[in-house]
């Protein structure tokens, strides 16, 4: 299986927080005013949750905030809801999913090696290859199912019901309702809804330990540190690159033209001779084949150290991530995982004592809030972020104690 995924793309829905609480009230029904009895009503992303009960009335301690609510019931459409105000009781009416969750591609379905080939790459790029992967497991596999175009090389993923994650590693149960995930061209991208919900088991010093080792140098972790004006403090050092085409590498256009003339040859090629200087067509073409392999672009570092003014920008009172090109984050106080190393450089090197992240920006900015989310879809991760994936992700109330 391949491991070269190193563009991470996730979407979840951000809230804008504050210290204070708020009672959230009100009653889930169909658009036919049917209550319904044992709707999930929960913050995305959060631990914070609760089902309504028989005659569909629920109620939700939180925080005083722009929380994005989500409510979900079988055979309903999952719902959005923005909370400002506790004040007013809410009416909320669910709406009957009536299409068919792409019939075709469930209908051909069968559970055989090409579904469990599938299903390995979904696990690996979703929740990653680290250590806290290993101690995930989806409960409901089966309710996957998957679509492969191989014209545009492209996997796509689908889920009959919520995906229920297990997760050993930390202690929670993760319902994931996922509305979208794709890989395409080394790139990856999910989007869903998800609820925590914590295990009760006898292992809490554990759990408890490990979801700081998983907070400790992530993006929510360095994130609030940025908001705070203590990324130093925290263990992070940021630089600023820009990324440009590798003139040593040819074009996509002389790469393609070059493969062309190869297949005309046939198999009586010998690709392992030494071409220092080109002397036909074929010679120029086996060269640019060869040339073909180095990175398609490189990264130019220009600024070290990159200030805070130089990262946040300020619009009505809300913090915005604000930066050009790319940033490196290094985390000073942990070392990679060795799965990592094996992941991208096999057996090449030993694991470094610090971690390095990239994050590019899509639209130029996004509007960052404190619990250390930015905007959905406005970003791409790279490195170790992006190696971490779902499993070493936290509920965005977690708040890891102080000493």
């Amino acid at each position: 299986m391949k491991k070269e995924l190193i563009l991470f793309l996730f979407a979840i829905t951000f809230t804008l927080t504050t210290l204070s609480q708020i009672s959230v009230k009100g009653k889930i029904t169909s658009i036919n005013n049917q209550s319904l009895e044992g709707a999930s009503v929960y913050f995305n992303n959060t631990t914070i949750g609760t089902i309504t009960d028989s005659k569909g009335y629920f109620e939700l301690n939180a925080p005083n905030s722009n929380y994005k609510m989500i409510i979900s019931y079988l055979g309903f459409k999952t719902k959005q809801v923005s909370i400002k105000s506790s004040n007013e009781f809410l009416t909320i009416k669910l709406e009957e999913d009536t299409t068919l969750l792409n019939e075709v591609v469930l209908s051909k379905t069968k559970y055989d090696e090409n579904w469990k080939y599938n299903l390995a790459r979904f696990k690996q790029s979703f929740l990653g290859r680290s250590k806290l992967a290993q101690e995930c497991k989806i409960l409901n596999e089966k309710d996957l199912h998957f679509d492969y175009n191989a014209k545009t090389n492209t996997l796509t993923a689908f889920a009959k019901e919520p995906l229920k994650i297990k997760h050993n590693g930390l202690g929670y149960l993760i319902i994931y309702d996922l509305v979208d995930f794709t890989i395409k061209d080394k790139q990856l991208f999910f989007s869903g809804y998800a609820q925590y919900k914590n295990l009760k088991k006898s292992v809490r010093k554990k759990w408890k330990q490990n979801r700081l080792d998983a907070y400790n140098g992530s993006q929510m972790h360095f994130l609030r540190s940025l908001i705070d004006k203590e990324i130093k403090q925290e263990g992070f050092v940021v630089n600023q690159f820009k990324r440009v085409l590798n003139p040593e590498r040819p074009s996509e256009e002389k790469i393609k033209l070059a493969k062309e003339l190869v297949k005309l040859y046939g198999n009586n090629i010998d690709f392992s001779r030494q071409i220092a200087s080109p002397k036909t067509t074929l010679d120029s073409a086996l060269v640019t084949l060869k040339k073909s392999r180095k990175p398609k672009y490189r990264n130019y570092l220009y600024k070290r150290n990159v200030l805070y003014k130089d990262m946040i920008s300020f619009e009505n009172e809300l913090h915005f991530f604000n930066f050009k090109n790319y940033l490196m984050v290094i985390y000073t106080k942990e070392p990679e995982e060795e799965n990592y190393v094996m992941g991208l450089f096999g057996k090449k090197r030993e694991p470094l004592k610090v971690q390095t992240s990239n994050i590019v920006l899509l639209n130029g900015k996004s509007i960052i809030d404190k619990t250390g989310v930015l905007a959905p879809d406005s970003f791409f991760n790279e490195g170790y972020w992006a190696f971490e994936a779902f499993a070493n992700m936290l509920p965005l109330d977690y708040q890891p104690l102080k000493n």
